[in-house]
């Protein structure tokens, strides 16, 4: 619930969606403390997150990060997203959150399904790997991400867009698998029908099932368990950071979609009080 003093603290830039109490307290004992020596941290976990998500959810540039007092400056936003990329404390988060997701919803910890799609964007004068999608007629890059049967982010890799689908799957598998011990099935369609997916599928120990589209069908056709990634996938058109990919390095594109899977199940564990900002 927003109080005056929060409404001080973050003014307009919050937008309604500043991490609650509730929130926070599912956040903070993920966060690691400071290491020993120097200077104490001086960064306000909470104010960081804030940050982070409202650049994730905004597209702004991380120049024309709202200045302190609404957060941290710019230059120590990325420090803390880049240090904690390298320390895993993104994905333990997002790890975390989905356990207690699952077996909130009386599920196993491990799933033993997974859900793989690719989405392509474009990507901007930043720099790093790209390439041309021939099929969705772009250059740029492709998010390719395995999501449970509910539609909770079980990993995601970045890569150049001219490298096929199913030739991407293995980078991801080796990713997924050893975090979820018990998957055993992977969901895909038509264009994961190739050797490259196949080999990938049985060097982890999992069974590829093929998802075709019923025959004689035109337009738009909900398919069996397909649909759960491509709901996943609109999801993230939401995040304005992640309609199109500005990022230089793919590992912090990869971070990018982290975060905002990171929120929305935040949103699913301790939904706030959907209380808008009075008019200025």
């Amino acid at each position: 619930m927003w109080t005056p003093a929060d409404r001080a603290l973050v003014g307009d830039f919050g937008s309604g969606q500043a991490l609650t109490d509730e929130q926070f307290r599912l956040l903070e004992p993920l966060i690691p403390p400071a290491k020993p020596g120097g200077r104490p941290r001086s960064t306000d976990p909470r104010n960081l997150l804030d940050g982070l998500f409202y650049l994730v959810r905004t597209g702004c540039q991380w120049r024309h990060l709202p200045p302190p007092p609404a957060f941290p400056p710019w230059q120590t936003v990325y420090g803390y997203l880049r240090a904690f990329l390298r320390d895993g404390v993104w994905e333990t988060i997002r790890h975390h959150l989905m356990v207690v997701l699952r077996q909130g919803a009386g599920r196993e910890a491990s799933p033993t399904a997974a859900v793989v799609d690719t989405q392509s964007v474009k990507t901007t004068e930043a720099g790093g790997p790209r390439g041309w999608d021939g099929a969705k007629r772009l250059k740029g890059r492709k998010r390719h991400v395995a999501v449970d049967v509910d539609g909770l982010l079980l990993g995601v890799v970045v890569h150049a867009a001219d490298i096929q689908d199913a030739d991407g799957l293995g980078d991801l598998l080796r990713r997924v698998k050893p975090l979820y011990a018990w998957l055993r099935v992977i969901f895909a369609d038509s264009i994961y029908n190739r050797l490259a997916a196949l080999l990938a599928c049985f060097l982890a120990g999992l069974a590829l099932i093929i998802v075709r589209r019923p025959a004689g069908t035109t337009g738009f056709v909900v398919q069996p368990r397909r649909w759960v990634v491509e709901r996943t996938l609109g999801w993230f058109g939401r995040w304005r950071r992640l309609s199109r990919d500005y990022e230089g390095l793919p590992e912090v594109s990869e971070t990018m979609v982290t975060l905002a899977a990171i929120r929305l199940m935040l949103h699913r564990l301790a939904h706030p009080n959907r209380m808008r900002l009075p008019a200025p």
